[in-house]
């Protein structure tokens, strides 16, 4: 930050200077050869010396951080700057149209395209042309209008100081052949076209300007935008998207639907990918998502833990299927397992409840007709339970039991880290069963489901049983 403000403070400060010498050059010379052309660029340099002053205050108001009173920030100081700037160069229009138009028609007056005049705006040209890039290459890097509006100021001079270039040119040429009559006025006729080229180019400046002042959302950004953030995964649609620039600073507010199953956290993260999404686009916008929950094609998983998070319901091991008779859903409940049979009985019953009101939705695209509902209450584990490790004689016969088992399984290679713990009188077992790496998901969780229920019939004992799968060979 403390490098942009340097940087774009250094542009306004050198356009000053440059401002002050090219005015003063103009001016010294336009009364020495009476040129109007020259007198037009004099004023024209004069305004733009004031355009450049309060550009310098602009940046420095701008680059100001965000306050309780200014809470996007001050950067629609710059606006003001580049709309003060255009009234200034209409200005200078009127009044070298004003003049043209009397030396041409009105009052005549001799002009002298001396070697200073020729020196004077090639020199403006100069100074002009390496004004314009600097002051182009700022605004570009910090998205600054006001130190555009600069740049563009000095490049119209350097279109400007050619043309009075080219009238005083022609007038010497009138001298010099004699046709003094024909070409006298081409003086007034450059510092005509002067002014057009000025009067244009300030036009354009202030629609923009104004544009920004009023909000207006810079052409096809907020497409664009809405674009990237539809393709983050989990957002359904993009619902809304606000757009606009404060300064160099641009603004973005748009609101996304999320699939209501979605915890808290999960549609915080949904979020944060669409900011970055939108950066993609726009590197410097301060981006504010509304994410909020739908329900539209979700499917009947979906539905279900949907229900179940909005209740407060700790659910797994959920499985549904259908028959004549409608659709089945059978899941595992977990509660608190200090609660009476009486309380946990109501709780499933609840969200027994819950589910027969979603599903009876006449707007749902899954069966609507429930079989049954079947809630298998069970005790929610309890939080660092004291273990201890089993002794090596005893943890040895159930090593030799695991790998007596995993042999008579197909597509198994071994067991990998078998762990071993006592903990209330159960025994905790979890180990890496390595399996060909082509085995479909749905056979790999039989083979772990099978394994384990061969190890319970082996070891009543057994509690926790947590069985890893690996692909043979993974360097994971």
């Amino acid at each position: 930050m403390q490098a942009q403000v340097r940087e774009k403070g250094w542009a306004a400060i050198t356009s000053v200077v440059a401002a002050i010498f090219l005015t003063s050059m103009k001016l010294v010379v336009a009364l020495m050869t009476g040129s109007l052309g020259i007198l037009a660029e004099a004023a024209h340099s004069g305004l733009d010396l004031i355009a450049a002053l309060i550009t310098l205050f602009a940046v420095r108001v701008s680059d100001r951080p965000a306050d309780e009173s200014h809470p996007y920030g001050h950067g629609k100081v710059e606006n003001l700057s580049a709309l003060a700037e255009t009234f200034l160069l209409l200005l200078t229009c009127a009044w070298i149209i004003y003049e043209a138009i009397n030396r041409l028609v009105f009052e005549f007056k001799e002009v002298d395209p001396s070697i200073w005049a020729f020196m004077t705006m090639g020199i403006s040209i100069l100074v002009d042309y390496s004004r314009s890039k600097m002051l182009a290459r700022a605004a570009q890097k910090y998205h600054s209008q006001a130190l555009e509006a600069d740049a563009l100021h000095f490049r119209t001079d350097i279109w400007s100081s050619t043309v009075v270039i080219i009238g005083l040119a022609l007038v010497w040429f009138g001298e010099a052949t004699g046709q003094t009559s024909i070409f006298v006025r081409a003086d007034a006729l450059a510092a005509l076209v002067v002014a057009g080229i000025v009067v244009l180019v300030s036009l354009r400046l202030g629609r923009r300007t104004i544009d920004g002042l009023l909000d207006r959302a810079p052409h096809g950004l907020a497409d664009h935008i809405s674009a990237v953030v539809a393709k983050v995964t989990n957002v359904r649609r993009v619902n809304r998207v606000r757009v606009r620039d404060v300064g160099s600073q641009t603004f973005v507010d748009l609101s996304v639907a999320v699939p209501r199953h979605l915890s808290f956290e999960e549609s915080h993260a949904v979020a944060v990918q669409a900011q970055a999404a939108v950066r993609t686009v726009a590197p410097n916008a301060d981006v504010v998502v509304n994410a909020f929950p739908i329900s539209e094609n979700e499917g009947v998983l979906e539905r279900i833990q949907a229900i179940a998070a909005h209740g407060h319901f700790a659910i797994h091991n959920v499985t549904t299927h259908w028959t004549r008779r409608g659709m089945w859903i059978d899941l595992d409940l977990e509660v608190d397992p200090h609660l009476s049979l009486e309380r946990a009985h109501a709780q499933a019953t609840d969200l027994e409840m819950q589910l027969r009101a979603e599903f009876v939705n006449a707007n749902s695209t899954a069966p609507s007709r429930i079989a049954d509902i079947n809630v298998h209450i069970e005790p929610r584990p309890e939080e660092l339970i004291q273990g201890s490790e089993l002794r090596p004689k005893d943890a040895h016969k159930y090593v030799r039991q695991i790998e007596q088992v995993r042999s008579g399984l197909p597509r198994t290679h071994a067991v990998q880290d078998i762990q071993l713990q006592n903990l209330n009188g159960k025994v905790y077992l979890s180990f890496h069963l390595i399996l060909d790496p082509d085995v479909p998901i749905g056979e790999v969780h039989s083979l772990a489901e099978e394994m384990e229920n061969r190890l319970r019939r082996e070891f009543p004992q057994l509690g926790r049983v947590v069985i890893h799968a690996e692909p043979h060979n993974s360097k994971t």
